[in-house]
């Protein structure tokens, strides 16, 4: 056993921590988890687990760790962290521990946005190929928690967030995909760059051996690992939009007219799916049944009802400027936007051309609804809502038949919600009681 007779520490007693605390112990480890909470926070800790609640960076100075396992939602340069990194062996995220003891094939997703989609799409791809793979990460279940398996798959479809590659060491996937990127977590990095920076250490120990499939135009930098390139609006790229046909190389290669899928950003979730799984050798034929009966998941651009000749879109998942734009580029009627929510340091001046383009109206909510009423005014006629309920019924008025009231808040939910499923169920209430 790797960790025999050494001391880990587990920073966090969430889904991760959880997972690192009980993989810590398989590994014959003596495992130790701190959380800021209360003692509620460890009760589904593995049992021979050592728990120290309401812990601070004062235990962390008087703790000796042969190795430190940190959450993704602790920031490692912050105070608490810190203070255990100070005499730890050696100082490593949730992620790159589980890797560490993964044998199988990893293919990591990042971006700002569709990786979620991404990833299903990668571990449907993969698996109508012939191989066991599960979708995990940030989505789902953690890594760790995949490693413990009785019968590990042999792939995984990892979702990866700026947080996980931050304290990564030796994680390299064999196939590294890079979505997108835009402004985002600003309440956590001191420049854009900084988030950049965190997210394209997705890329840092890949060879000419692996595979780095990376939207057209993105600013990435010089790569080790063969690139394949995709874009949904731009040509030049190996895998193409023309219509609703996906193409390779010119050849046409999938039809999304006949799926469920709609939009530039499933377009390009799609192409990013289909270069993962022919880096892996899966055929085109089987990836394309891999899409049968497929539906986005919900609170991403999902279409909750028409009532009045109205549509209503429940885009929640968007909390960032880069999610609201692909939302509204997506519209094709006349469109009422609802957005705002927690304040994120984040500039919505870009937008202001797509939703002139795009919006007859915008209706403004939750902590910066005053904020983003001055910038949105600019472009289109603005309001400000004290709920989302309020919101719904002022879109309603705006809308009228043949309208879309699309609600795609560009923000995170925490000033008013509890997550962004939480918002997006209150969205999907709020229209069903005006039925």
């Amino acid at each position: 056993m790797e960790l025999a007779g050494q001391k880990v520490a587990v920073l966090g007693a969430g889904r991760s921590g959880r997972a690192a605390a009980q993989l810590a112990l398989r590994l014959g480890g003596g495992v130790a988890v701190y959380d800021a909470a209360g003692p509620e926070v460890f009760a589904e800790m593995p049992e021979g687990v050592e728990t120290f609640p309401g812990a601070g960076a004062a235990d962390g100075r008087r703790c000796e760790a042969d190795l430190v396992v940190v959450s993704p939602g602790i920031e490692p340069g912050g105070e608490f962290a810190r203070a255990f990194a100070e005499r730890a062996g050696e100082f490593i995220g949730e992620t790159e521990f589980a890797a560490r003891h993964y044998e199988g094939r990893i293919v990591a997703v990042t971006g700002t946005n569709g990786k979620t989609t991404t990833t299903e799409l990668v571990q449907r791809t993969l698996a109508a190929g012939g191989m066991t793979c599960e979708a995990c990460g940030n989505y789902g279940r953690p890594l760790g928690d995949v490693v413990l398996d009785e019968s590990p798959p042999a792939a995984v479809a990892l979702e990866v967030s700026s947080f996980q590659l931050e304290t990564i060491r030796r994680f390299r996937p064999e196939v590294a995909v890079w979505m997108n990127f835009s402004a985002d977590h600003m309440d956590r990095y001191a420049s854009v760059d900084e988030y950049r920076r965190a997210k394209l250490r997705i890329f840092e120990n890949q060879t000419a051996d692996d595979a780095a499939v990376v939207r057209l135009g993105e600013p990435v930098g010089e790569l080790r690992a063969r690139t394949v390139t995709f874009s949904a609006s731009e040509e030049g790229g190996d895998y193409s939009l023309a219509g609703t046909v996906i193409r390779f190389e010119g050849r046409p290669v999938l039809d999304l007219a006949e799926t469920r899928l709609r939009g530039v950003h499933n377009a390009e979730n799609v192409m990013a799916a289909l270069a993962a799984g022919r880096a892996l050798a899966v055929p085109f034929g089987a990836a394309v049944r891999a899409l049968d009966g497929y539906a986005p998941p919900v609170h991403r651009c999902e279409l909750v009802g028409i009532l009045d000749g109205i549509e209503y879109i429940n885009d929640s998942k968007a909390t960032n400027l880069h999610a609201l734009e692909s939302a509204l580029l997506s519209q094709e009627r006349p469109t009422v936007l609802i957005a705002g929510g927690k304040a994120k340091g984040l500039d919505y001046r870009p937008i202001l051309p797509v939703l002139r383009r795009k919006a007859r109206a915008a209706i403004l909510i939750g902590e910066i609804r005053f904020e983003l009423a001055g910038v949105f005014s600019e472009a289109v006629p603005s309001r400000v809502a004290e709920s989302l309920e309020e919101a719904v019924r002022l879109a309603r008025a705006e809308a009228g038949p043949g309208a879309t009231v699309l609600f795609s808040p560009g923000t995170s939910s925490f000033d008013m919600f509890a997550g962004y499923e939480a918002r997006g169920e209150a969205f999907r209430e709020a229209v069903h009681a005006m039925t």
